[in-house]
């Protein structure tokens, strides 16, 4: 098969198109014929090292896919056919290729009305928004919540959630992003860079920060008490919270078909929808990277695979 691997860590001219050896489907397992997979900030992270990405190289990034069986191990649940899709098990990559093997239990059936490139941009998106708001946080109808970062795939399926449920949603984005957050559903939206979000918002019931770092670290400064924040982009090194006041909560994102089928209801029921795409082939890893690394993306970015 062909696919985007490296054999050192550094910046985005590291990464390659060539032949790799192909998956085999063990007990419990399929292979997938991938036909569209997901670039996540996670990937350039990966991509860059440090000290929790010791790799085995040459390396297959991507977690995130979409595709059709085309092999099933001795026990899986799902037949050679079956449109699927799904996120790879927790240490586990390797969607940057023409195909992947994973473990049947932990992918869904991909709904006839929802293309390859939409099912693979929602799957650890929604999957990781899922664990934290539902599951994690316990957003109620009725709170209001912070969610930082809101033209993000993450951030925009948690505004999408979030309203279904009945909560009111604030958001942060840039001005050329209002409109594209407001339409997900943002009852009120902040230009980050025009506006300090501490000195305009007050008394929310929860944050959703996907953006980390020092935004992080102020969004405590708008909890009322009592109140939770959630994260899926770290704070600085060492930080700590100085509030004991409030909840700080990082779901367990455990990779599991119900999660996938949760985001199928919702998405079935009018209450989400795909994010924006930015489509690239394979053979664009590198420029797919440099976008993503920016960090100024909408919606997600997705490789056509086939």
């Amino acid at each position: 098969m062909k696919a985007v691997q490296f054999t050192q860590h550094g910046g985005p001219e590291v990464l390659r198109y060539e032949e790799a050896p192909d998956p085999v489907a063990g007990p419990g397992e399929v292979v997938v014929d991938i036909y569209a997979a997901s670039v996540n900030a996670a990937d350039y992270k990966v991509r860059l090292g440090g000290p929790n990405h010791n790799l085995t190289f040459p390396h297959i990034l991507g977690r995130d896919f979409s595709g059709v069986v085309s092999e099933a191990g001795p026990g899986a649940d799902l037949a050679v056919g079956d449109a699927v899709f799904g996120v790879l098990d927790q240490g586990h990559e390797g969607a940057y290729a023409e195909k992947v093997a994973i473990k049947a239990e932990i992918i869904a059936k991909k709904p006839d009305n929802l293309g390859h490139a939409e099912a693979a941009a929602l799957a650890l998106t929604s999957l990781t928004t899922l664990w934290t708001l539902e599951d994690t946080m316990q957003l109620q109808a009725g709170e209001t919540i912070l969610i930082q970062g809101g033209a993000g795939g993450c951030a925009g399926f948690g505004i999408q959630y979030a309203k279904h449920i009945g909560a009111t949603v604030i958001t942060t984005a840039s001005a050329r992003n209002h409109d594209y957050v407001r339409g997900l559903g943002a009852d009120r939206v902040i230009d980050y860079n025009a506006e300090d979000f501490t000195q305009t918002v007050s008394d929310c019931d929860a944050v959703y920060d996907t953006v980390g770092g020092e935004v992080q670290v102020r969004s405590y400064e708008v909890l009322k008490p009592g109140g939770r924040l959630a994260w899926i982009a770290p704070a600085p090194a060492g930080y700590q919270p100085t509030r004991d006041d409030v909840r700080t909560l990082r779901a367990n994102v455990t990779r599991d078909r119900k999660h996938l089928e949760r985001m199928v209801e919702l998405l079935q029921a009018g209450a989400v929808w795909p994010p924006e795409i930015t489509r690239y082939q394979l053979t664009d890893a590198a420029e797919a990277h440099r976008v993503s690394e920016a960090r100024h993306l909408r919606g997600k970015l997705v490789f056509e695979v086939r």
